[in-house]
């Protein structure tokens, strides 16, 4: 892997951060350990970590905060351990940047497993870079081609660029893969099973279980997505809901 190996564990009880740093060394990573959010964005700044995870609870600033304040400047992987199971807390962490979270107690292998599955997936979103204007509808050649358009919502897969009306969305990694699997679906509908497989990169392979934690985090990803379009689940103008199955784009 050409990028930095290092990881970045931010934890306050000492037997955790240990466990943590034992899975992440397993796997190749050097790691760095604090017990703050302060020493942690200190860490980051200075190492450039690929994978970084985040207690909830930590003292003084809180995971959440640390969270937003690393997404000012880091694209690091996020992952995010509670050890309570309230959906506000699912909400809250990825709505302030992580791309993953687990509920504590948790099994090392599926820690593991979640980290091989992030960074299957691209690494940089372009929310943080120069906004390129988008190429006119009437277009015939150049650029316009690689932008995929849904009454308003554009996307670029190449650029992670997307925009609504005109506008520059700001999403994470995971929202933009799961706008863009509907916007390539068109009107057939993807089940809330099929999109946890595409998150971690299991569509093509034999492991297809899906635990009622990854529905839950796409059912997450795809109401921040909502919020971000500034539409409702009742009226929706791009994603449509179909209860008890998934999602597809609005008609």
């Amino acid at each position: 892997m050409a990028e930095s190996q290092n990881a970045v564990v931010i934890e306050d009880d000492p037997d955790i951060r240990e466990l943590i740093r034992e899975v992440l060394e397993q796997a190749g990573f050097t790691v760095m350990t604090a017990g703050t959010g302060a020493d942690g964005i200190a860490l980051i700044q200075a190492h450039d970590p690929l994978v970084t995870t985040l207690d909830v609870s930590l003292p003084g600033m809180d995971g959440f905060e640390t969270a937003r304040r690393l997404r000012a400047f880091s694209n690091t992987y996020i992952v995010m351990l509670t050890a309570r199971a309230e959906e506000i807390d699912a909400v809250q962490g990825l709505q302030s940047g992580a791309d993953d979270y687990l509920t504590k107690p948790f099994r090392p292998r599926e820690l593991r497993a979640r980290i091989d599955a992030m960074l299957r997936r691209p690494r940089s979103m372009g929310a943080s870079d120069p906004q390129p204007q988008p190429a006119s509808p009437s277009t015939a050649g150049g650029h316009d081609v690689d932008w995929i358009e849904h009454k308003g919502l554009r996307l670029h897969p190449g650029m992670r660029l997307a925009t609504a009306d005109g506008v520059a969305l700001e999403l994470t990694r995971s929202e933009f893969d799961i706008l863009h699997d509907l916007l390539t679906s068109g009107r057939r509908v993807i089940g809330k099973d099929d999109l946890a497989l595409m998150l971690r990169g299991d569509r093509l392979s034999a492991n297809t279980y899906v635990s009622e934690h990854d529905v839950r985090a796409i059912e997450v990803h795809v109401a921040n997505l909502r919020r971000k379009l500034g539409e409702s689940a009742t009226q929706p103008r791009w994603i449509e809901t179909v209860r008890g199955v998934g999602y597809r784009l609005a008609a």
